[in-house]
């Protein structure tokens, strides 16, 4: 093996939020294991004053959050940080969903349950492409 292949992949910081405890956790050990640094949040308010603070370069976001949806996050989230990915989480991915994600600001709708593959893909993109 070449001593490049061993390597870490640069970090991205990622804010997670999803209401499912498990799922939460899970992502966040995922993403961890992945090299990067991650802050989760149970719901949109939370999300919203972590943000300043620990500036993400990607947020994934549950679209289905109580008190204020996924999508309504995103806009703020938007508002707040233009340049961030957001990517949303959803059990629903028929067109008129993605159309609402995309309109809400999302640049990726994921389906659930998550093909932790095509995650990981996007992030290496978006490491490539900083």
């Amino acid at each position: 093996m070449h001593i490049a292949e061993h390597k870490q992949p640069a970090q991205l910081r990622i804010l997670v939020v999803d209401d499912n405890e498990d799922a939460l956790e899970m992502m966040e050990v995922l993403l961890t294991l992945d090299n990067h640094i991650v802050r989760t949040a149970f719901d949109g308010e939370t999300a919203i004053k972590i943000a300043p603070e620990f500036q993400p370069e990607v947020c994934i976001l549950d679209i289905g959050l109580p008190n204020m949806n996924g999508c309504e996050l995103a806009r703020r989230l938007r508002q707040m940080m233009p340049q961030v990915l957001l990517i949303a989480l959803s059990g629903w991915g028929q067109d008129e969903d993605r159309r609402l994600s995309s309109e809400a600001g999302f640049d990726y709708h994921l389906v659930k349950p998550i093909e932790i593959e095509k995650l990981q893909k996007l992030l290496t993109e978006t490491r490539i492409s900083e």
